[in-house]
């Protein structure tokens, strides 16, 4: 019996498993012909194919061949070809993609029935395991909401709560997978304000469809409580992922702004433009799969030509116009430099922003990492008045590109 699991990029955890009984060929990849299907855009249509081989010698055993277009990592090395595939070997289906564990359970004369999820008890797990290794199904559901089993809280804020969840039953997509489900706070449900923010962000990624924005799956209200379920990110922000590794390169940095700025002008391409208004660390996550950026909370979003609203954008990261509740396009386009400020010298950028001569700015002067050519952009796409910043992100994107 062989067992595929797909692990957790960073933690290892299992998040799905696959079992093959008596099959002498398993083939993986993203078409929905393969026995594993995973949809993911580093994986090609027919990836890779396992298959059981026989000698003399060493008796039956596993062959990976790779047919991916973006290449296989067995145990970290690039497969060519065909390779022997070991018991506990772990495969990553392209630099960055989806990993899986390899697992070979020996045949014994007593066949072993198969575990009924209504009996199992769940022994022999991982302490961070969701899903048992047994049977296949979560190891604890915090609670059912409608369909959903929340497996684990995700993170509370001062809006609401987040959930990690499993649609069981695949009425999203057809299968069964791993998503977010946020919950609004009762106390923010009172909120005329807060209401809105929460059906704003439901109803602006409803209306999107870009690969740096999180997918919407479903908005409801059950008992009361209003809930948004979307497309689960396996990343980490920004934000977390400097405090804890520090400053990083300025190449990196620039990279990671230039998709940015490819996000906010689609936002800002949209009819009328959509500005986000909360752009910061926090809220831009890094992909494992590819190192791309994905833009978090969209319960900011404004439209440009509705009427001045509240104030909302964090300190050091927000523009002066938006200060007074009343953001524009070149709104997004400020925040990137404090954010590159934030990147490169691993402090909040506010600690930087003091009187230069006559008026407020970010004195960048003493950042090593910093180059005359970046700083330039920094000051200005931060100018106090938006006529005189980048007009567009495809520009400031240009811009940023110059400074490699």
């Amino acid at each position: 019996m062989v067992t595929l699991l797909l692990l957790e990029p960073q933690q290892k955890t299992p998040l799905k498993q696959w079992r093959f009984e008596n099959s002498s060929v398993i083939r993986i990849g993203r078409s929905a012909d393969n026995h594993v299907v995973l949809t993911d855009i580093l994986v090609s249509r027919h990836h890779l194919e396992l298959r059981q081989i026989t000698s003399a010698r060493n008796g039956p055993s596993w062959q990976l061949t790779s047919q991916g277009t973006n290449g296989t990592f067995l145990n970290g090395v690039l497969v060519t070809g065909e390779s022997l595939l070991p018991d506990n070997s772990l495969l990553q289906l392209a630099q960055g993609g989806p990993l899986l564990k390899f697992q070979i359970e020996p045949v014994t004369s007593a066949k072993k029935p198969a575990v009924s999820p209504d009996t199992c008890t769940h022994e022999g797990n991982s302490q961070n395991n969701l899903f048992c290794i047994h049977c296949g199904q979560p190891i604890t559901v915090q609670q059912n909401i409608r369909h959903y089993q929340v497996l684990r809280t995700l993170g509370q804020g001062g809006m609401g709560t987040t959930y990690l969840a499993w649609d069981a039953e695949g009425k999203i997509a057809g299968h069964p997978q791993m998503l977010v489900l946020k919950q609004m706070n009762a106390d923010m449900a009172k909120i005329a304000k807060a209401i809105e923010l929460f059906e704003r962000e439901a109803h602006t990624l409803k209306s999107l469809n870009y690969e740096g924005i999180p997918k919407y799956y479903d908005f409801f209200v059950e008992n009361g409580k209003k809930y948004l379920a979307m497309e689960l990110i396996h990343g980490q922000d920004l934000e977390k992922l400097i405090y804890a590794k520090g400053p990083v390169a300025p190449q990196q940095a620039i990279a990671w702004m230039i998709q940015t700025c490819e996000i906010l002008d689609y936002l800002h391409s949209q009819e009328p433009p959509l500005i986000h208004r909360d752009i910061k660390p926090a809220n831009l996550m890094v992909r494992n799969s590819n190192n791309s950026i994905v833009v978090l909370d969209f319960g900011a979003v404004k439209e440009i030509g509705t009427a001045p609203g509240t104030r909302i954008g964090a300190e050091g990261y927000c523009a002066p116009e938006q200060e007074r509740g009343q953001p524009l396009t070149q709104s997004d386009l400020y925040a990137i430099g404090p954010t590159l400020i934030f990147l490169l010298a691993g402090e909040n950028p506010f600690k930087f922003y003091r009187l230069v001569g006559r008026n407020f700015r970010f004195d960048i002067a003493n950042i090593p990492t910093i180059t005359p050519q970046l700083r330039e952009v920094i000051e200005r796409v931060t100018e106090q008045l938006p006529r005189d910043r980048y007009q567009t992100a495809k520009e400031l994107a240009m811009a940023l590109a110059a400074c490699k």
